[in-house]
């Protein structure tokens, strides 16, 4: 009678232990790599702070330029209406638009070289540029959506063909259109931009494997050329000689620089206080765009400063690491090229606004006030995202798979002839080894019937 129960209570427990297996498979798939959260951490942080220091920014402006009836808030709402599509765009680009933007990189790359045409014939002049299309409302900067199409061009070219690195005629076909849109985009005029695309381009031509005496011969190339465009247009010359002297015109092509200088200057180590600052009031020009830098500086301080750099120093490192853990050599090529525009456009809005580098209106990514800027570049967020999840993008029509190849600056260590040399080597060896041990045992095997049969 005892034997009963002790029965039912073994056959009670074994249903418990079933159920409790599907909730550990539940938690390994949430998992994500530390890089995720790294990269949205950064971005989200950066689009908070430059939410709160457009207001700041520009609201003080357009009370004192619009009368105290004007809408104090304006440029806060466009970025927080703008801001919201964007991130809509990353999600679904960091979900599943990883396949699909590569099938589309030949009508993304189409389409923007169009509109950079158009902007030439059709264009709206802000401040003595034609760069956008449209007015009020639906305002399109073409040459946002350019930078990231000729990155997206470039990963899927590279990544079809490794071999075009070996020789500079490989990557000329990438060569031609990248310097035939920037020849569009310096008609505007908008060297700023050009630089980022030139800058940007290059260091995934680094990380592809292209050789010194190559990449050297296209920076002597792009250094000529910018000289001769510095010196053609009188505004660029300008510029250039305020950089190198800057007190030879301090209330003209001087003037913002300095100004800049002041802010940043005043700010201290903990700054004047959020919205607090004089400078965006008076004295410096477009300090909701390309002059945010310094608004933080004088508002935030020093230790505002320092939180942006850390924050792109996080975007970056986390960038980098995800490139060199994607399982393709375009996911490798696609992370290299898109993080390295993100960090060009930053370093050269810092740089230029401590007086390290011309002024040259490139904005401060997910800082500075655009809404073309900030959609394009949280796409591109999304793709990284995508990556750093283990997306993979095959290519529709390709004469040479695209596995994940070793890309001697991504990943490190010897490149990729070397490597081939060595385990051929190592192969040979052991074929040598096993062979002569081959011979010898039939020599032994001969001698051993010969000394039997004599």
């Amino acid at each position: 009678m005892s034997a009963k129960p002790s029965r039912a209570k073994k056959t009670a427990k074994k249903p418990a232990k079933k159920a409790a297996k599907p909730k550990r498979t539940k938690k390994r798939a949430r998992q994500v790599p530390a890089e995720y959260n790294m990269l949205l951490t950064a971005t989200l942080c950066l689009l908070a702070l430059g939410a709160v220091m457009v207001f700041s920014a520009s609201s003080t402006t357009r009370i004192l330029q619009n009368g105290g009836l004007s809408d104090s808030a304006f440029y806060l709402k466009r970025t927080l209406l703008f801001g919201s599509v964007g991130l809509v765009i990353m999600y679904l680009a960091a979900r599943n638009g990883l396949r699909v933007i590569r099938e589309l990189t030949p009508l993304l790359l189409g389409g923007s070289i169009f509109l950079l045409m158009a902007v030439l014939v059709a264009g709206t002049e802000v401040n003595g540029a034609t760069r956008w299309l449209g007015s009020g409302f639906l305002q399109v900067q073409p040459s946002e959506l350019a930078k990231v199409a000729l990155i997206l061009y470039a990963a899927d070219l590279l990544a079809r063909k490794p071999k075009r690195v070996r020789s500079l005629e490989g990557i000329m076909p990438l060569l031609l259109v990248v310097g035939g849109s920037s020849l569009l985009i310096m008609l505007q005029p908008d060297m700023g931009t050009t630089m980022v695309i030139a800058f940007s381009v290059g260091a995934m031509l680094i990380a592809a494997g292209v050789r010194p005496a190559d990449l050297g011969k296209i920076g002597l190339a792009i250094a000529g050329l910018a000289l001769v465009m510095a010196v053609v247009e009188p505004y660029r010359m300008a510029r250039l000689t305020s950089f190198l002297n800057p007190g030879t015109d301090p209330g003209g092509a001087g003037f913002q620089a300095a100004q800049a200088k002041i802010a940043l200057g005043s700010g201290g180590i903990a700054g004047e206080g959020l919205g607090n600052g004089i400078q965006k009031a008076f004295y410096l020009p477009e300090a909701h765009t390309d002059m945010i830098s310094a608004v933080i500086g004088e508002e935030l301080g020093f230790a505002g400063i320092t939180a942006v750099v850390g924050l792109f120093a996080m975007f970056g490192y986390a960038g980098l690491k995800t490139a060199q853990k994607a399982k393709d050599t375009y996911g490798k090529l696609l992370v290299a090229g898109l993080t390295s525009l993100v960090l060009v456009q930053a370093i050269i809005n810092l740089f230029a606004v401590m007086g390290m580098a011309p002024l040259t209106g490139v904005p401060l990514p997910f800082v500075s006030y655009g809404n073309s800027s900030l959609m394009a570049t949280l796409l591109a967020v999304g793709l990284i995202l995508n990556v750093a999840r283990g997306g993979t993008a095959k290519a529709v029509r390709t004469s040479t798979p695209t596995r994940a190849g070793k890309l001697r600056v991504v990943d490190g260590g010897r490149s990729p002839a070397r490597e081939r040399s060595r385990s051929s080597g190592a192969r040979k060896a052991k074929s040598g080894g096993s062979g002569g041990g081959n011979r010898g045992a039939r020599r032994a095997r001969h001698g051993g019937r010969r000394r039997a049969s004599g």
